[in-house]
C-alpha cells in the first residue's frame, strides 16, 4: 500500500506543479477559444490542462518502475507500456483538438487507433464471466472489438461530462477510489497478480485528478480540455479492461461446485469489474441521452448542445458549485454502493442504505423546486427566496427607508432593484442558467 501511495503522491505533485506553467503556455499559444453558446463560463479560460496530466502519468509510471515492490509488474506484464502508448496517442490528438478544433470523426478515428495500439500490446479482454453460462473465451477479433468499444465509450462518456469546473476530474477520481479498493482487495486478499496492473493504473489516475483539481475548481483557472478528458477516460478504461477480462474468477475459489454455478453466484462480485457500467454510470447515461436527443432532432450525435445533465441542474436553479457536488454525490453513491455490494451481497443493510441515500439524492436534485412556507416570525432568518412576497416587499421598503435616512441612494418603494442576470459568475459563486429574476439584489 505504501508504494501505491507514493506513486499517487508523486503523480499528484508533478501534475499540480506543472499545471501553472502549462496555463501560461496555453495563454501564449492562444489555446483560449471564444466562449460558445453551450459554455457555462463567462470569461475565456485556457485549455491544454491535459499536458500536465500526461506528464504526471509518465512520472507515476517511472516511479513505479523503480520501486522494488512494483517493478515486477513491468517485467511480467506489458500492460503499462501498452497504456503509455495509447495514452500518448490520445493525448496528442487531444492537444491538437484543444488548439485547432479538429473534426469529431477524426477524433473518433484517433480513439479507435489508440485502443487498437493497446490491444496489439496485450491489453485486451480475453474472456467474460456470463451468469448462467460460465466463462466464455473470446476469439481474437471478438476481444479486439469489445476492447475498442469499451475504450471509445469510456473516453466519450468522460468527455461529455466535462462541462463544469472540476466535474470530470472529481467524478473520475471518486470512481477510481472505489475501483482501487476493489482491485487492491482482489490482488492482496486473493493473491491474484493479474490485478496488480489495474491497481497501479488506479493509483496513478487518482494522482492525476487530485493534482489537477485545485486549478480546476470553480472558478477554474484552466480547463483540462480534450487532451485531459480523453486521457483520463482512456486510463480508466485501461484499468477496467485489465481486471475485467484477464482475472479468472475460478482462481478466487469463492464458491464450490461447477464453474457454471460459481460464475452465477459471483455476479455481485463482478459488479465493480464492469467499470463502464458502474463507476461512470452517470457519464454513460449522459452519453446515451445525448445521442438519443440529437438523433431525434435530426442532428449529428457529435453536435454540441446544452442538454447535458449538468446543464439541466443549472436550469433547475442549482448554482455551479452545488451542481458539481450533486454529481459528485451520485457518482460516489453508485461506485461505493457497487463496491459494498460486492464485498457482502447478502447484507440487507447495504441495500437499504443505498435506497435511503438515493432518496436523499432525489431531494437534493429537486431542492430548488421546493419553496417552503416560512412563518412570519422567521422571515428575517431565511434567504430571500424562501420569504413570502409581502414580507419580502415590506423588508425592501424598510431597507429603502433606512437607506434614505442615512443619506445613501434611495430605492423607490414598490420597485425592485435590477435582478441578477442568469449565468453571470461572481454572484455568490452562482452561474445558473435558470431565471432568478424574482430575487432582488440586496447586496
Amino acid at each position: 500500500m505504501r508504494e501505491y501511495l507514493l506513486t499517487l503522491c508523486i503523480t499528484a505533485a508533478v501534475t499540480y506543479l506543472l499545471t501553472g506553467p502549462v496555463r501560461k503556455f496555453a495563454i501564449v499559444a492562444g489555446a483560449m477559444p471564444e466562449i460558445r453558446a453551450r459554455d457555462v463560463h463567462r470569461e475565456p479560460t485556457p485549455r491544454l490542462g491535459g499536458i500536465a496530466m500526461f506528464f504526471g502519468l509518465c512520472a507515476g509510471l517511472l516511479v513505479a518502475d523503480h520501486l522494488s515492490s512494483l517493478n515486477w509488474v513491468f517485467e511480467k506484464s506489458n500492460e503499462p507500456r501498452a497504456l503509455l502508448s495509447g495514452a500518448a496517442l490520445i493525448w496528442l490528438i487531444g492537444v491538437l483538438d484543444d488548439k485547432f478544433e479538429i473534426d469529431a470523426l477524426i477524433k473518433l478515428g484517433g480513439q479507435m487507433i489508440a485502443a487498437g495500439v493497446m490491444v496489439m500490446q496485450g491489453l485486451t479482454i480475453l474472456w467474460l464471466p456470463i451468469p448462467g453460462v460460465g466463462n466464455v473465451a473470446l476469439t481474437q477479433w471478438q476481444g479486439t472489438l469489445l476492447t475498442v468499444a469499451l475504450v471509445v465509450i469510456t473516453i466519450n462518456a468522460v468527455n461529455f461530462v466535462d462541462g463544469l469546473d472540476g466535474l470530470a476530474a472529481g467524478m473520475v477520481c471518486i470512481a477510481t477510489v472505489a475501483f482501487f479498493l476493489y482491485a487492491y482487495r482482489v490482488w492482496v486478499s486473493y493473491g491474484i497478480e493479474a490485478a496488480a496492473p489495474a491497481t497501479l493504473f488506479a493509483s496513478i489516475l487518482m494522482g492525476m485528478c487530485l493534482g489537477f483539481l485545485p486549478h480546476n475548481m470553480h472558478p477554474a483557472r484552466i480547463f483540462m480540455g480534450d487532451s485531459g478528458s480523453m486521457l483520463i477516460g482512456l486510463v480508466l478504461a485501461a484499468g477496467a479492461i485489465s481486471i475485467t477480462g484477464q482475472v479468472d474468477p475460478d482462481v478466487m475459489n469463492l464458491f464450490s461446485g461447477s464453474e457454471r454455478a460459481t460464475v452465477h453466484q459471483m455476479v455481485p462480485v463482478y459488479i465493480p469489474l464492469l467499470m463502464p457500467l458502474t463507476i461512470i454510470a452517470i457519464p454513460a447515461a449522459d452519453l446515451v441521452l445525448a445521442i438519443v436527443r440529437r438523433t431525434w432532432r435530426g442532428q449529428s450525435p457529435f453536435a454540441a448542445d446544452r442538454g447535458h445533465l449538468h446543464h439541466r441542474l443549472l436550469e433547475i436553479g442549482h448554482s455551479h458549485s452545488r451542481a458539481v457536488l450533486i454529481m459528485y454525490f451520485w457518482s460516489a453513491l453508485i461506485a461505493f454502493g457497487a463496491l459494498a455490494y460486492s464485498v457482502n451481497s447478502a447484507s440487507m443493510w447495504i441495500v437499504l442504505g443505498v435506497v435511503f441515500l438515493s432518496a436523499v439524492g432525489l431531494v437534493l436534485l429537486l431542492l430548488p423546486r421546493f419553496t417552503p412556507r416560512v412563518p412570519v416570525w422567521a422571515q428575517r432568518f431565511v434567504p430571500p427566496r424562501y420569504r413570502r412576497r409581502r414580507a419580502a416587499a415590506a423588508a425592501e421598503a424598510e431597507l429603502a427607508s433606512e437607506a434614505a435616512g442615512q443619506g445613501t441612494s434611495e430605492v423607490p418603494e414598490g420597485e425592485d432593484r435590477a435582478p441578477v442576470p442568469a449565468g453571470v459568475s461572481g454572484v455568490n459563486g452562482a452561474t445558473a442558467i435558470g431565471t432568478r429574476g424574482r430575487i432582488p439584489d440586496r447586496s
